[in-house]
């Protein structure tokens, strides 16, 4: 059996799948609506998809003219290969039902995807750990490879072709903002120019081109961003066990987390171990609880050799999320370490919260690069996304040392979170949307 993944990301349950609604619209006319749309999309991998995805497939956009813009080619998964790939994504479930929303996840549900339903983190240098389950063992999560996301979400595109335009192979080398973006031209909307020398223009442009954003660069929004010196290496195991593996597994090193790979040795001192025991033990007399039971992780018979990739690693947080006729999504606007997996999480989040507010400004009949709806989606998200960065990055930081005090810190913290039900229950809450 076939472990696809030795970092593995997590999430929570999907939704009941449901197809979005195929509705007939007129199309959008106006005096230029050769070049003129109202949305363009500016990224075609999974967030800059789906977003183009849940435009084209709400009722309230159907007499929009949406385009996505996509510099490489079209991806084609044909026939799906027996071999896993190792670019794979935690789905959540305020994700989960994004993707149904549109019909995506039915075309997930029909390839290839694997639940979990427990969650093990434990420390290296004590016995200090941490179990998320639920009760009615419902899935926790659904980890699914990248290239499957990408052709469900393909397909979708393909379904709505006359509400949304896709240009592969099509990048945008410069932007002209509108006034009071920018003095420099008195038209109204964006003007977009593509490497082939055509110009477009948009009512809004929507940034999903990653965290080397040209968008956001083109805008001068500010960034924060810093690297960690470390690198994620995944790849694809294959496990002693014959028996199906539904537990997300992490653990965390002095050198970064390691997930899904064999038991390793701990160095830890007895000071540690005793100081834990204690509070375990005092926990334990205060408030009686359920302890989770301590699961040995499955063995891993050997890893293939080809299928290891690496990458590095960092945090980034642009300023701003919007700015007149412009707003920022998924990588543009964030990047987060991996130990959460919350990376694609955190996109799709963006995507429900800036649908939500261009539809209810449809619905009203208001511009969709007003700022009145844009600044809403902005202090939506970034309420969400800076409490998810700023605990992550704590976490790294945490846990890359090995100095008594903070070991003694961390293992206290691990062992009354896992003691609290009530504490453990809103972590899953706010990790699930």
């Amino acid at each position: 059996m076939a472990a696809r993944l030795a970092r593995i990301r997590w999430g929570t349950a999907p939704a009941a799948a449901r197809r979005g609604p195929l509705v007939s619209c007129r199309r959008w006319a106006g005096a230029s609506s050769d070049t003129v749309y109202d949305v363009v999309v500016s990224g075609g991998g999974l967030v800059g998809a789906a977003m183009a995805c849940a435009l084209g497939y709400d009722i309230h956009f159907c007499d929009k003219k949406i385009l996505l813009l996509e510099a490489g080619p079209k991806k084609v998964l044909g026939k799906l290969p027996e071999t896993y790939s190792n670019r794979v994504s935690s789905i959540s479930p305020g994700s989960a039902t994004l993707l149904s929303s549109f019909g995506a996840w039915d075309h997930i549900c029909n390839m290839r995807y694997r639940a979990f339903r427990r969650m093990q983190v434990w420390d290296a240098c004590s016995e200090a750990l941490i179990m998320f389950d639920k009760d009615n063992l419902d899935d926790m999560g659904c980890i699914v490879e990248n290239n499957v996301i990408m052709h469900a979400l393909t397909k979708q595109l393909e379904a709505v072709s006359d509400r949304v335009t896709v240009l592969y192979k099509s990048k945008a080398v410069s932007y002209t903002w509108p006034y009071p973006f920018s003095m420099a031209d008195s038209s109204p909307w964006v003007h977009i120019t593509l490497g082939d020398g055509s110009i477009l223009q948009t009512k809004l442009l929507i940034g999903a081109d990653g965290h080397n954003s040209g968008v956001r660069q083109a805008a001068g929004i500010q960034n924060v961003s810093w690297n960690y010196d470390q690198s994620a290496v995944v790849a694809t195991l294959h496990l002693s066990e014959a028996t199906e593996n539904n537990v997300a597994w992490q653990r965390f090193l002095p050198s970064g987390p390691i997930a899904l790979l064999p038991w390793s040795d701990a160095n830890h001192t007895d000071f540690i171990d005793s100081a834990g025991s204690m509070l375990q033990y005092a926990v334990a007399f205060l408030k009686p609880t359920k302890i989770s039971a301590r699961q040995l992780p499955p063995s891993v018979a050997r890893v293939d050799a080809k299928s290891r990739i690496l990458f590095p690693l960092g945090l980034g947080h642009a300023a701003e999320y919007v700015r007149p006729r412009l707003a920022l999504i998924g990588d543009a606007a964030h990047r987060v370490h991996p130990l959460a997996g919350q990376g694609a999480n955190m996109g799709f989040g963006d995507i429900s919260s800036l649908l939500h507010h261009l539809r209810t400004a449809a619905f009203n009949g208001k511009d969709l690069g007003s700022m009145s709806h844009l600044t809403a989606y902005e202090t939506d998200r970034q309420r969400h996304n800076t409490a998810l960065l700023a605990a992550t990055d704590l976490l790294k930081r945490l846990y890359s040392t090995s100095a008594t005090p903070l070991v003694l810190l961390r293992t206290w913290g691990l062992q009354a979170t896992n003691a609290v039900s009530p504490l453990k229950e809103q972590i899953m809450a706010f990790a699930s949307k």
